[in-house]
């Protein structure tokens, strides 16, 4: 799990500086949620890309919708598919409610995340419908990464060290909280709840 660790560095320096203790907030709304606040809110930058089914998903399209937005790659020996799991767990947990959240998955891996790769990953994972696993090619994955401040660096072979966080988003289009990789499917649940109230 030495990756784990090195995954946790990249993403620290972004919470420090977005974020305030859990609790605290932006004034927007009296939730109180489990997992880091950001303290200013604000609307994350939009793009498209296409998910596993080849359907093009619109970040500012998903207005109304609680979005929960990650990045991941699919041969991942760790971190990634624990979020993944988690993330999907945490939608189980939601029943019925989660027709109003979706999950998004940007690829930190556009030249291992084939087709395929990512298909056998949806499938082994169990993901549910909510989960769109985003891929593009690598100049178009770049834009995505810079506007989230997410580094990607292919290590050789199918490694690759990158930023991972989750991002919870709420139905106006705001970012409100950013879980680290260790978040668990009870507090991705629970902030989830938080919005959907």
């Amino acid at each position: 799990m030495a990756r784990a660790g090195r995954v946790t560095r990249l993403v620290l320096p972004l919470l420090a500086l977005l974020l305030v203790g859990a609790g605290c907030g932006s004034g927007k709304s009296r939730a109180s949620f489990v997992g880091p606040t950001l303290q200013h809110p604000s609307q994350p930058p939009d793009f498209s890309l296409a998910d596993q089914h080849g359907r093009v998903v619109h970040l500012a399209g998903l207005r109304g919708k609680v979005v929960l937005l990650t990045f991941l790659y699919t041969h991942c020996p760790d971190v990634c598919p624990i979020t993944a799991s988690n993330l999907n767990t945490a939608l189980r947990r939601l029943g019925p409610e989660r027709r109003d959240v979706e999950v998004l998955a940007v690829s930190v891996d556009p030249v291992g995340d084939t087709p395929a790769s990512v298909a056998s990953f949806v499938r082994v994972h169990g993901l549910l419908p909510q989960f769109h696993y985003l891929t593009a090619p690598a100049a178009r994955l770049g834009r995505v990464w810079r506007a989230y401040g997410v580094s990607a660096v292919r290590k050789g072979g199918n490694d690759v060290d990158h930023t991972l966080y989750t991002m919870l988003i709420d139905r106006s289009g705001t970012a409100r909280v950013l879980f680290d990789a260790t978040a668990t499917p009870r507090a991705v649940e629970h902030d989830v709840r938080q919005l959907l109230a």
